[in-house]
């Protein structure tokens, strides 16, 4: 077997002018599969990419990937966590890569044939989007699935496969997933068309987040609740909040809007809209819990030291130790560290509802990438605004302005997502659908 070492390498833009970089060294054996039989084996990811290097960046973004097979022929990539490792096997089948992380391979009891090792410095970079002359997104958007006049679609999330999540707050009361390439859509949380507080209904979903074992949280806004879904089971398990009690103990939420999550998984950051507040619990806790409050929490104000109807979050340690959140209420985004008595605005400006480029209406969604640059929902603006890096002018990538229904308009857009290659969705409510946007 032919074996080789690849250094990967990824900048990543931190506060201020500093830089970190994330790593991970991979041995290349080729016509090699890993297999994983065993009972103790944790389920594994596959999901299609075009090349080699794609399924290498997708172990390198997926914090527990130990093994990664890539299949040429198909284009079938495979990824293992990293209790897998010691109880895998190798066969022989062409046409096949196996990479297994070097870190972990220490530990492992696995054997193979003696082999020859060179080592190759890759380095890799995402495009910053902000470049001069980069190009960006096609603002012309493609519907990959519509339901008029019942589909209200707000938070959007897209998986490893490249399946969409949709939370639909309109009468249906249900999370959707369009599977990538498909145009049908199933649904896999809430019971269609029946708004309710038991265990198989939701009531005005707002968010919802796939963990890389496939179970689904969602945000039960009117429910005041976080409901998980395991094990494609349509019975969801309160794991935040009580049902059908609002109110400011640490214990209850009071319309959670969106979600999101450390590299771990261990810990969800809710946004608690009406207790203007930033909650953080346990992804294994149940209803009754007490949460950490980690931003806000202090009465609602246009200040540093407060939210106004927080709406949209994003968390991504990787790249910064700060929650970005929107003020729905306020007009503007700000950085937060998680347990800190004051954010920082960096974008809109606070109290202000506006139209031009440096200004906000009802901010929702919200991301940012690797090079802190950030992808806001300006809902009442119809559009999506890209702020970069320590620029508070935004440019806008999709939508016009204006409201409308053609395909370069959005109407009371509200989630965003991005996929592997930063394929952008976003949740168009007005519209009723959800709109792809293209990366050029």
């Amino acid at each position: 077997m032919l074996t080789t070492e690849v250094y990967f390498l990824f900048l990543l833009i931190t506060q201020g002018s500093s830089q970190d970089y994330r790593s991970i060294r991979l041995k290349i054996e080729i016509n090699t599969k890993y297999e994983c039989n065993h009972l103790s084996c944790a389920s594994s990811m596959i999901i299609l990419t075009s090349t080699l290097r794609q399924c290498q960046i997708s172990c390198l973004t997926y914090s527990h990937c130990t093994v990664v097979t890539f299949n040429s022929l198909n284009n079938q990539c495979e990824l293992f966590p990293k209790n897998s490792l010691e109880d895998g096997n190798y066969t022989v089948q062409i046409n096949t890569i196996t990479m297994i992380s070097m870190d972990n391979l220490q530990e492992s009891t696995l054997t193979t044939e003696s082999f020859t090792t060179s080592t190759t410095t890759v380095t890799t970079t995402q495009m910053n989007p902000c470049e001069l002359g980069n190009l960006r997104w096609n603002t012309t958007g493609i519907t990959i699935f519509s339901l008029s006049p019942s589909l209200i679609a707000s938070g959007v999330f897209v998986d490893l496969n490249g399946a969409v999540y949709f939370a639909d707050e309109g009468i249906d009361s249900v999370v959707w997933k369009l599977d990538k390439n498909s145009t049908n859509a199933t649904v896999v949380a809430g019971t269609l068309g029946s708004r309710g507080t038991n265990s198989s209904q939701l009531n005005f979903p707002n968010d919802v987040y796939v963990d890389r074992l496939g179970n689904i949280y969602v945000s039960d806004c009117a429910n005041y609740r976080i409901q998980k879904f395991s094990n494609k089971s349509n019975i969801g398990v309160t794991i935040a909040g009580i049902s059908e009690l609002n109110g400011s103990e640490l214990n209850r939420l009071n319309c959670p809007r969106y979600l999101t999550f450390d590299a771990t998984e261990t810990y969800m950051f809710i946004a608690d809209d009406a207790q203007h507040r930033i909650m953080r619990y346990l992804t294994n806790a149940t209803t009754g819990d007490n949460g950490v409050l980690v931003a806000g929490g202090n009465g609602v104000a246009n200040q540093n030291t407060s939210l106004n109807i927080p709406w949209g979050i994003h968390y991504m340690p990787s790249v910064s130790n700060d929650l970005f959140i929107t003020n729905y209420g306020g007009h503007s985004v700000m950085r937060w560290t998680p347990g800190a008595s004051s954010g920082i605005f960096v974008a809109g400006v606070p109290g202000v509802s506006g139209s031009n480029s440096t200004l906000l209406n009802n901010p929702m969604g919200i991301k940012f990438d690797a090079y802190l640059n950030l992808y806001v929902v300006d809902n009442y603006n119809h559009r999506v605004q890209m702020f970069c890096a320590n620029n508070r002018v935004g440019i806008t990538i999709a939508g016009n302005g204006t409201m409308g229904d053609t395909s370069i308009q959005l109407n009371d857009p509200r989630g965003i997502a991005f996929d592997s290659n930063m394929n952008m969705y976003i949740g168009d409510y007005g519209n009723h659908r959800v709109q792809k946007f293209m990366k050029l």
